[in-house]
């Protein structure tokens, strides 16, 4: 095996990706200028958010040092108890602003739902990982099943939008997979007769939502309200935007959520058509980051790791874009590592660390 040398590339020994680390750290930043500027140039809460970041790196790099081949071994008992977790939640979580979606630690509670965006993908990939692909209609039934059970707990917390991405990052395990078009138009077909019977189960805001959709204009000062103040901040900002710190709509509080989920209306408004572009510029890099180490994955496994965990990272951040312009429905999720939070975005990191995992441990092997 080929030795290093320490002084000239220490990451290596570190197990950072590095073209992956600069993308993530662009973003991050730039996430900061506009997280100032959303929240009305409120150092104390852009602090906040830079020690949530410092943490979720520190996160980040412990899971990179992991070998692959560990979280394979660790996969049912990752599942087994981020699922024990769920099933707490549901008797003794906590409840804020009328979801029951939190555990309390004392100092500090948490969402177990947010474990399961790791957990699904990897016990997936672990299971077809060891059977013969493409998979048959057992093994899909099987994964479907292990994806279901944990979508349907987080539904009734109420957290759709989690909700999503799991069932989302499992299903990308299965067409990464080499699901057959047969079966994904089988489920699609499934999926569109069941629509009815989905309707009748969705919460009354939960069906609020999807008409706003269609029309934000049948409630302006309602529930419609949200999109159409996104859409005025965006449109406004045409193509070389106001300036950073020059917002209206989020400075004088018109447009809601402006630090959260609809923080990319303020992106619009003031860095225009440019910025927006340059930001998407950054997503789409490290997408296409991570899609190149899963393709030289060494392993089923890891290959299909990593390619779930990045093809999430691109839905994750496609759905807020998506409804802050108002072509996708309301769904309450964040824009990655640019909104305000915590949970999420320590989750999304430790992911980051396992796809570099997944590609530095291939580089020490292969020397």
């Amino acid at each position: 095996m080929k030795k290093y040398n320490l002084a000239r590339k220490p990451y290596r020994f570190l197990h950072l990706d590095m073209p992956l680390f600069v993308g993530l750290l662009l973003l991050v930043i730039a996430g900061l200028f506009i997280l100032y500027s959303a929240s009305n140039e409120n150092w104390s809460l852009v602090s906040k958010q830079i020690m949530r970041f410092a943490i979720a790196f520190v996160i980040m790099l412990i899971f990179a040092q992991i070998y692959p081949g560990r979280y394979k071994k660790w996969a049912p008992w990752i599942f087994a108890i981020s699922l024990i977790l769920l099933l707490l939640v549901l008797g003794v979580g906590a409840i804020s602003k009328g979801a029951q979606r939190w555990l309390s630690l004392g100092l500090f509670t948490f969402q177990p739902s947010e474990l399961m965006k790791l957990a699904v993908p990897i016990m997936l990939s672990a299971y077809l990982s060891e059977e013969h692909l493409p998979p048959n209609w057992r093994h899909i039934i099987v994964c479907f099943a292990m994806i279901i059970i944990p979508v349907l707990i987080i539904i009734k917390q109420p957290d759709l939008g989690t909700a999503l991405i799991i069932a989302i990052s499992g299903v990308f395990v299965l067409l990464l997979a080499g699901m057959s078009w047969k079966f994904i138009g089988s489920i699609i077909g499934l999926l569109t007769i069941s629509l009815p019977v989905i309707w009748h189960f969705m919460r009354g805001y939960q069906r609020a939502r999807v008409l706003t959709f269609f029309k934000p204009e049948r409630d302006p000062l309602g529930r419609g309200y949200h999109i159409i103040q996104s859409k005025i901040a965006i449109g406004s900002g045409g193509f070389l935007g106001k300036g950073w710190l020059h917002g209206t709509q989020a400075h004088l509080h018109f447009l809601p959520a402006n630090a959260t989920d609809f923080i990319f209306g303020v992106c619009g408004e003031e860095l225009g058509f440019i910025g927006c572009v340059l930001l998407l510029a950054i997503f789409l890099y490290i997408v296409g980051r991570g899609l190149y180490i899963a393709r030289g994955a060494q392993d089923t496994f890891s290959r299909l790791l990593a390619g779930s965990l990045t093809l999430t990272f691109f839905v994750s951040f496609f759905v807020n874009i998506g409804m802050v312009i108002g072509i996708l429905p309301v769904v309450g999720l964040p824009l990655p590592l640019i909104s305000y939070g915590g949970t999420s975005m320590v989750t999304l990191m430790a992911g980051f660390g396992i796809i570099m995992s997944v590609h530095t441990h291939r580089k020490l092997l292969a020397s």
